[in-house]
């Protein structure tokens, strides 16, 4: 379930839908640090995603204390500008077909 919390997302659609990941919006990852309320919702949506069997993601971390606390409190994944900016499918194919393969990868 993209941007959790907003928009059309909701907690009634977790037991509506089948749901195997939910995302956190960078609108509550952006206020860590700021705001004490951002970060229990965060941590709430984190318990209850793993309460729920289903993987947590949260975008937009852009800085290594908000990846810190977030390891901390047990998000499973996290995107964001702080391992890299969005990328065009283009630079994605040249980045991948230039990458060398893992040792005792062979192609």
């Amino acid at each position: 379930m993209e941007n959790f919390g907003v928009r059309y997302s909701s907690i009634r659609h977790l037991n509506q839908f089948p749901v195997d990941k939910i995302k956190i919006d960078p609108s509550f990852i952006q206020h860590m640090g700021q705001d004490d309320n951002a970060a229990a919702i965060i941590e709430s949506v984190i318990r209850l995603g793993h309460a729920m069997g289903v993987s947590v993601t949260a975008r937009g971390v852009d800085s290594e204390e908000k990846r810190a606390a977030l390891a901390q409190v047990g998000c499973n994944e996290l995107q964001g500008p702080l391992f890299s900016n969005a990328l065009s499918e283009q630079r994605v194919t040249t980045l991948l077909a230039s990458a060398s393969p893992p040792d005792g990868v062979h192609s």
